[in-house]
């Protein structure tokens, strides 16, 4: 039998996480009755950090999966491998997260293939149990076991859209930016800019957020803004610091570089 190590999972420091509203008291009546949680929002808005969040204050392991075009029903439940001439069988992170009774984190769950994504239903609703059909056998999920998934609405199209039949096994906390003085605090602490720039940083990200569908696809999120307010720190030009973490991530586009640049240069 397969021994899963959770010591490698267990988030020991309390992450640095501000609430906006009430989605810390709605995750932990989800996690006390079993219901698997789905969240939305923008890139950079805060899911992860989240995550990492609830899984210190709730002591739980945190067991996370980058979802893409190539995730298989194997990658997540496991597969035979050969190892030292010998045919073993190896857990994948989902199986790894049931047996332990930890949270499986599966980001931008929209990017995953569909049939990939079915084999997590029977964990998502009352079952909450997960066949393990290369082995013939199905493992139970315990009571200290949840399942997250996220993803972000703004990049959806009809070949990423989040099936019914999937999402509506979780209850959903939507995550938005947040509050002009929160994400200010935000960025002070997680870069160590003083107020002034952070109050600049984030007057530039609202206006690339006010350009969303208006020639960029999004709008800066708080990472961005904390990656520059960190190159300010570290002696980069803040110009320069705000063109390379902010406006070159966010389009290719010439023309709208050069119109975040102005509008960079009239801000910082």
């Amino acid at each position: 039998m397969q021994v899963v190590k959770t010591e490698q999972y267990v988030v020991e420091q309390e992450p640095y996480y501000r609430s906006v509203g009430m989605e810390v008291e709605l995750f932990e009546s989800a996690y006390v009755n079993r219901i698997p949680v789905l969240l939305k929002g923008p890139t950079g808005c805060g899911k992860t950090k989240f995550m990492e969040y609830m899984a210190w204050k709730l002591k739980r392991p945190l067991i996370t999966v980058s979802c893409h075009d190539d995730l298989t029903t194997s990658d997540l439940v496991g597969r035979y491998l050969i190892q030292g001439g010998e045919t073993v069988w190896v857990d994948g992170p989902l199986s790894q997260a049931v047996k332990v009774g930890g949270f499986c984190y599966l980001d931008e769950i929209v990017e995953a293939r569909k049939d990939t994504t079915v084999v997590i239903h029977p964990l998502a609703d009352d079952r909450r149990m997960l066949p393990v059909e290369k082995r013939g056998e199905v493992l139970k999920a315990s009571s200290e076991f949840l399942l997250a998934i996220s993803y972000n609405p703004g990049y959806q199209s009809v070949l990423k859209e989040m099936k019914q039949s999937t999402r509506q096994r979780f209850i959903a906390l939507e995550f938005k930016y947040p509050a002009e003085e929160l994400e200010i605090e935000i960025v002070i602490h997680e870069s160590g800019v003083d107020e002034a720039v952070a109050r600049q940083l984030i007057s530039l990200g609202q206006k690339t957020r006010n350009l969303k569908d208006r020639g960029l696809t999004e709008g800066a999120s708080t990472r961005l803004l904390i990656h520059a307010g960190k190159l300010i720190v570290s002696g980069i030009e803040p110009v320069l610091a705000c063109m390379v973490a902010v406006a070159e991530p966010l389009t290719d586009d010439h023309e709208m570089l050069e119109a975040l640049s102005e509008i960079i240069s009239s801000l910082i």
